[in-house]
């Protein structure tokens, strides 16, 4: 329980893919290499941008309109080979969003404020991107689908929650797809969308976002309205 005049701390969660990070060309590749290895051909890129954000056997399971569970396992196991060998070359690109990075800095660094992660990639994918820019240590919690059910299912909301002791009322989540907001709705906390993801504007509002930004510089505004009463953005 929060003592009287102290402050309670406020939950940031962040999905990565498509919201701190544009990986989509290494996705689409590693999709087409899995598909390529099973005899499976002619997916179109728009069907595979539309599942980023879900784990990898609902996105199998989705594009291949509902193969069996030994043909799904088989395509996850043929895309992380992918991604892995992709991320090795040395014209591998996956770069954070511009404004992403001091954003992530600058709300580290503020009292009572934590940072999470919640997102469809693996653990390891996850540590391998954090490692690269300089990140790591920076988020108390971090929630794969190396342990949760897909998106939308709440769970790495609530396990974030459960993790850092934040009320869900001081939670936000934030997100590029239907996934991560409709997501945010079924935990019962705050939903904020990006509009330089993987999914159209008018259909994160209609599944429900509070608002929607353009660039990290509004979003870090609002984040400090919300978090930092009388503060200023960096």
């Amino acid at each position: 329980m929060t003592r009287t005049g102290e402050a309670r701390p406020g939950l940031v969660i962040f999905d990565c893919d498509g919201t701190l990070v544009d990986s989509q060309e290494v996705i689409v590749a590693a999709m087409a290499m899995a598909f390529e290895a099973e005899g499976i051909s002619g997916v179109p890129r728009a069907e595979v941008l539309a599942i980023i954000g879900l784990s990898l056997d609902e996105a199998f399971s989705r594009l291949t309109d509902g193969a069996g569970a030994a043909a799904v396992g088989r395509l996850t196991e043929r895309y992380r080979q992918a991604f892995y060998t992709l991320r090795q070359r040395p014209d591998h690109h996956e770069p954070l969003y511009h404004g992403a990075k001091s954003a992530i800095e600058h709300l580290a660094d503020v009292p009572h404020v934590l940072l999470g992660i919640a997102t469809g990639k693996s653990r390891r994918g996850v540590r391998a991107l954090l490692e690269r820019e300089g990140l790591t240590g920076h988020f108390t919690t971090i929630q794969t689908a190396d342990t949760s059910p897909s998106k939308p299912h709440p769970d790495m909301i609530l396990r974030a929650i459960a993790e850092t002791g934040a009320a869900p009322e001081d939670t936000v989540m934030i997100g590029d797809t239907t996934y991560d907001i409709e997501m945010a709705r079924n935990a019962g906390v705050r939903a904020l969308a990006v509009a330089w993801g993987y999914h159209a504007g008018h259909a994160l509002m209609a599944s429900g976002a509070d608002m929607i930004f353009d660039d990290f510089s509004e979003l870090l505004a609002e984040l400090t309205r919300q978090f930092m009463p009388g503060g200023a953005a960096a």
